[in-house]
């Protein structure tokens, strides 16, 4: 199963996602990969990955001149392996503008993976540009996390309407998994405005599971490490594995 996390707006929680639901998986003995589509590198930063050390990454893969299991790295969590990105990523865009298929050039690089891996995650970059097509295209499901506060909703239409038309164009498979509430602060009335809002207008989509603002999710991606890692106790770490089981009872 390809899952792409995505969201065009920037400071939602999409890359605390992408690193602590990954790891979540995997500790469930899942076979995982996560792959890095953005350029700003935070998700390979959040596992101690520098792209200064990096001899290989995903923009190597996108524009041909690495297969993607020869950058495929191994993480502190078994079960978990990633694919870095790199700065470089920035120009993909631009170098794929002439390569017949651009839209697929992600998924033709998955091609065989999902014989090895259970779950392959991908951090989309926030932007609807071609990085983030070519992860929608190469995605069987994707989630979308959505902060919770007062123009949240307004992004979210725009990303629906996106990923109708990838649906309708490039790839008819692909379906919402779920809208994922970050960031949902218990002494704000905004965020509980927000997850009633979302619950009402998409009640079959939206995840059981919040994710609330918690220090120690901050305070992780500093140490290198997912919350599990650095504090599995914490309410951050603690809800990113029932979200994780909630994504595995929805497949089971």
């Amino acid at each position: 199963m390809v899952i792409s996390i995505a969201n065009q707006k920037g400071g939602v929680g999409k890359t605390t996602t992408a690193v602590n639901l990954s790891a979540s998986i995997a500790v469930a003995e899942k076979k995982t990969l996560l792959i890095d589509m953005d350029s700003q590198c935070n998700t390979s930063s959040g596992f101690g990955i520098s792209y200064n050390n990096l001899h290989g990454h995903i923009y190597h893969v996108l524009i041909g001149e690495k297969k993607i299991d020869e950058v495929i790295r191994k993480t502190d969590i078994p079960f978990l392996d990633i694919v870095p990105s790199h700065p470089d990523l920035i120009g993909a865009e631009i170098e794929l503008l002439d390569v017949e298929e651009r839209e697929f050039a992600l998924k033709k690089a998955l091609e065989g993976l999902q014989d090895i891996y259970q779950y392959i995650f991908i951090d989309c970059p926030p932007s609807l540009g071609l990085l983030t097509i070519n992860s929608l295209a190469a995605s069987d499901h994707v989630i979308i996390p959505l902060q919770c506060e007062y123009f949240a909703l307004e992004g979210l239409a725009l990303l629906l309407r996106t990923i109708s038309i990838i649906k309708k164009k490039l790839n008819p498979d692909l379906e919402v998994l779920g809208i994922l509430l970050t960031m949902f602060d218990r002494r704000n009335n905004l965020s509980f405005r927000v997850w009633e809002e979302v619950n009402k207008c998409f009640s079959d989509t939206a995840f059981k599971t919040v994710i609330p603002r918690n220090v120690k999710l901050s305070e992780s991606p500093s140490h290198g490490k997912p919350a599990i890692l650095y504090d599995i106790s914490s309410r951050g770490a603690e809800s990113y594995l029932r979200l994780a089981s909630e994504i595995l009872a929805k497949r089971n």
